[in-house]
């Protein structure tokens, strides 16, 4: 899941612009939000990642939880979200269910970092990402990647 964030800062909460998910199958869900303001975005925000949104239909944020949900829950088993430098994309996340205690049940209340799984296993050289552009799904895809290269490299194939 890789919820993209506008200005930031102490007073500024993080809005949600796009979130990705690629499920261990190989299932992918992608939504960008209505709800966040342009106004809001920093410039780097407005080059980066409103560019590169694709051709999706803004959502209001209950149809996206809605869907989110229906996607999880379709997977059939207990989930675990994993996430690259994900902290702030974490409370985005569980701002979208209302507080951390308001996420569906069976949901964790935690996200597992990969980088950080890199690191307790030497900080082995991850893939190249395969697109510079900063869209959700690109980057939920190159995550998806990562956790299946982390996984081999911790069983020792290398």
């Amino acid at each position: 899941m890789i919820p993209s964030s506008a200005s930031g800062g102490a007073h500024k909460p993080i809005d949600l612009i796009s979130i990705a998910l690629v499920a261990e199958d190989g299932r992918e869900f992608y939504a960008v939000s209505s709800e966040f303001s342009i106004a809001d975005c920093n410039p780097w925000v407005t080059e980066n990642v409103l560019l590169h949104l694709g051709n999706y239909a803004p959502e209001p944020l209950s149809a996206i939880v809605h869907r989110l949900k229906m996607f999880v829950q379709e997977g059939g088993e207990k989930p675990s979200f994993w996430g690259y430098y994900s902290d702030y994309d974490w409370v985005v996340f569980c701002q979208m269910f209302g507080t951390m205690i308001d996420l569906p049940e069976g949901f964790p209340m935690y996200c597992l970092d990969l980088k950080q799984w890199c690191v307790q296993l030497g900080n082995p050289k991850l893939p190249k990402q395969d697109s510079t552009e900063h869209n959700a799904l690109h980057d939920a895809r190159w995550n998806k990647t990562v956790w299946d290269f982390l996984a081999a490299w911790e069983k020792g194939v290398r």
